[in-house]
């Protein structure tokens, strides 16, 4: 697998800061799949080529096929690997000529392409790339095997370094269309960080986030409606009336909270932060804690929370808690959301999470929001449940029960809500409790 950099930019051996290796050496770095070396064909002043070559080896891949010669997933995780620091736009050495777009041609010899050379140039086109792909024969001493599922792949722009290479982190998964690795839910977020700042306006964004999501629904789904969210706008064959039913959840949480006059709130489970932003946002929250038992999901809302105002950013703080497990800390906030929460927990260890949640922390007030499993009778396959780490979805009979249940054990009154479009028949797609303490 090869990739060739090259800049006509004058000195054009700044490409080694930028890059932040040396031209005058030969490297070597271990990755998941095997060696990468970089090195630089040419080095001159008007001109500098630098070329990545991942070398895999058979012993970390457990097939055997054409992805140690063509440019697809396994190249792309090298190629972040290794040019991490650039890709991410710092140069001490150069900072200005970091944020500054330069001439570029990218070359891959090698490219897998399921969609062939219009593909290529649907993708690459519109980030502002001009587009020459080339069929590779299978054999050319016998052109009648016809092409490879690759193409020769030249790209040339004046782009700055870091967006070249995020544009090639993404799409060259998305052109092979079958990652080498099993897809997780931290995928979602690894593409938003790499692609946040274009994706959203991409004629494409569908397609790509299908594709770079190995087409897992559920994940797909979550980041095309995070993408909305970036653009302000619906996806390109998103119904005329819809809305991302994540933002309609919060939403539904906030004027829940607003209503019952919270100041101090608990985000139980807060996983990437989404709603603790739109908790920090709000004045009339004062002090909001964030807990979530992955110490992963609390990196990624931290750096979400980063990228607030110091103002709003002081407002929240986060902890690494199970809700199964009783913490006093968390005891005397005004209230406390789960969201999309309880599902995921082991039904047996439920009675654990009413002890923590109700008993030990016994906010005011609690909002608890949860699918409606009647309602995935609308979906394409009703049979399968809406995230792969889903315990249990429940019909609305079974989360009244459990909500009454708790309520007339601990102390506290309930109310239930819908939250999203109507079904006469199934009811809402997600169902909302908000519990409020008896002497409150």
């Amino acid at each position: 697998m090869l990739l060739t950099l090259t800049t006509t930019l004058r000195p054009a051996t700044d490409l080694g800061y930028l890059l932040h290796k040396h031209p005058g050496k030969a490297q070597a770095f271990s990755t998941s799949a095997g060696t990468a070396h970089v090195f630089y064909p040419a080095a001159a002043e008007d001109t500098c080529t630098a070329a990545l070559l991942l070398e895999v080896d058979p012993t970390k891949v457990n097939h055997v096929d054409d992805r140690g010669y063509t440019a697809g997933s396994m190249f792309a995780v090298a190629l972040g690997s290794v040019f991490r620091t650039a890709m991410n736009g710092r140069c001490d050495s150069r900072p200005a000529l970091a944020d500054t777009p330069i001439p570029l041609t990218a070359h891959l010899p090698a490219a897998p392409c399921r969609g062939g050379a219009d593909l290529a140039e649907r993708l690459f086109t519109p980030l502002g790339w001009r587009v020459a792909a080339r069929p590779v024969p299978l054999d050319p001493a016998f052109p009648e095997w016809g092409a490879a599922r690759c193409v020769d792949l030249r790209l040339d722009g004046e782009l700055r370094l870091a967006d070249a290479l995020r544009h090639l982190y993404v799409l060259l998964p998305v052109l092979d269309d079958a990652k080498h690795y099993w897809v997780g839910e931290e995928e979602v977020d690894k593409l938003l960080r790499a692609a946040g700042d274009w994706l959203p306006t991409h004629p494409e964004r569908d397609l790509i986030s299908k594709r770079y999501l190995a087409h897992r629904r559920g994940y797909v789904r979550s980041a095309l409606e995070r993408l909305t969210e970036l653009d302000g706008s619906a996806p390109p064959d998103a119904e005329p009336v819809a809305r991302p039913m994540a933002a309609t959840r919060r939403e539904a949480v906030l004027a829940a909270l607003h209503e019952v006059g919270a100041r101090r709130v608990l985000d139980l489970g807060c996983g990437g932060g989404a709603l603790l932003a739109e908790l920090a946002a709000d004045p009339r929250f004062t002090e909001v804690l964030g807990t979530d038992v992955a110490a992963r999901a609390l990196e990624i809302a931290e750096r979400g929370l980063a990228r607030l105002p110091d103002r709003l950013r002081e407002r929240v703080t986060l902890r690494q808690s199970a809700l199964t497990y009783t913490d006093p800390e968390l005891a005397g906030y005004d209230a406390a959301v789960l969201m999309e929460v309880v599902e995921h927990v082991d039904p047996g260890r439920l009675p654990a999470l009413e002890r923590a949640v109700f008993g030990t922390a016994r906010p005011a007030h609690v909002v608890v929001t949860t699918p409606n499993i009647e309602y995935n009778a609308l979906f394409p396959r009703p049979d399968v449940l809406r995230h792969k780490d889903h315990r249990f979805e429940w019909t609305r009979a079974e989360f009244q029960a459990w909500g009454d249940g708790v309520a007339q054990r601990r102390g506290y009154t309930v109310r239930y809500g819908p939250i999203g479009p109507v079904d006469p028949d199934l009811g809402a797609p997600t169902q909302l409790a908000v519990f409020t303490r008896a002497e409150a």
